[in-house]
């Protein structure tokens, strides 16, 4: 049990550093136009979330949650290889690059897979749910 709710929150913190770390929309006014899951779930009553977006949101945030710790798993393997490389006393350029290739590689399929994440849940809220939320969002 303490390793799910450990990986939940490592999955809220992931997708919620998309959201969470703009504190103004002019500064991000895509990353403003999403709701990070933590924020959804805290409001969950007061927003009225049905039992199908329940459902709904619990089965995204458990694919997402499988995704990101193989992803999580796999930049870390690769930023070991990195850091490898680069500790070596002559440097081959080449290698360095290709392997910088895997890691942003693997950052563009997290990042891809967040935002997907963060549609996927404004989709499934209604325009007052958005709402309420955005509202909730603007008080803190």
């Amino acid at each position: 049990m303490k390793m799910k709710l450990f990986n939940l929150f490592a999955l809220v913190f992931l997708t919620g550093a998309a959201c969470a770390q703009q504190p103004t929309p002019n500064q991000d006014p895509i990353g403003q136009s999403f709701f990070p899951p933590e924020l959804v779930m805290q409001n969950q009553e007061s927003i009225g979330l049905t039992d199908d977006q329940k459902a709904y949101l619990k089965t995204e945030l458990r694919e997402a949650q499988l995704k990101f710790t193989d992803w999580q798993w796999k930049l870390q393997d690769e930023m070991e290889r990195m850091a490898a490389l680069v500790k070596q006393p002559r440097i081959d350029e080449q290698q360095v690059l290709a392997q910088l290739e895997k890691v942003l590689a693997t950052e563009r399929e997290v990042k891809r897979a967040q935002i997907s994440l963060l549609v996927h849940i404004k989709n499934k809220l209604s325009a007052e749910q958005q709402a309420k939320l955005e509202a909730i969002r603007n008080r803190k």
